[in-house]
């Protein structure tokens, strides 16, 4: 009886261990309204920034980015900025956003490609009437309304990206923060 306890424990903990989350599972199919921003340079520095952008993607940054996953806490620009150059994709959600949609996005933090992945991260600009705004390096999607078929085609275009790849063997999980 011990024995049948013990693996059927080891089971319940394994289930999705081994599952990949690869972004060309993801729904791709949608026209989606992508605005090209302005390209703001990609130094680093440890000093406090002036983003020209309410949500920048591009720009100074901090030399250290942060783990891909969902976030509580805004982490400030100066890493997520380094992020995107790394070709990572951040989806902004409103802090008082409901618990389906936070759940959904946890889901989504887990997908990787390369060695790029996703941030989801509460953030007080996104702009009154939108509930989410996504963006890769120099790339901004605006929703009013989340939709997962946009959110996957944009995830798809611009995963992995950003100007400066790193290889997955390399940066497992994402940044040194």
């Amino acid at each position: 009886m011990m024995a049948v306890s013990i693996i059927t424990f080891g089971l319940f903990f394994m289930q999705g261990a081994g599952k990949t989350y690869n972004v060309a599972d993801l729904k791709s199919n949608a026209t989606i309204d992508v605005t090209d921003d302005k390209y703001y340079g990609a130094n680093h520095t440890e000093d406090p920034i002036q983003y020209e952008m309410t949500i920048p993607t591009s720009g100074p940054h901090n030399p250290h980015d942060i783990k891909f996953g969902f976030y509580t806490d805004f982490p400030g620009y100066n890493y997520l900025v380094h992020n995107l150059e790394h070709g990572d994709i951040i989806i902004y959600y409103r802090e008082n956003a409901s618990e389906d949609l936070k759940e959904h996005l946890k889901y989504l933090a887990k997908f990787r490609e390369a060695g790029a992945g996703i941030l989801a991260v509460p953030n007080k600009d996104i702009p009154e009437g939108s509930e989410v705004v996504v963006t890769a390096w120099t790339k901004t999607m605006k929703l009013d309304q989340f939709d997962d078929a946009k959110v996957g085609t944009f995830i798809n275009k611009y995963i992995n990206q950003g100007p400066e790849k790193i290889p997955a063997s390399v940066r497992q999980g994402g940044g040194t923060m």
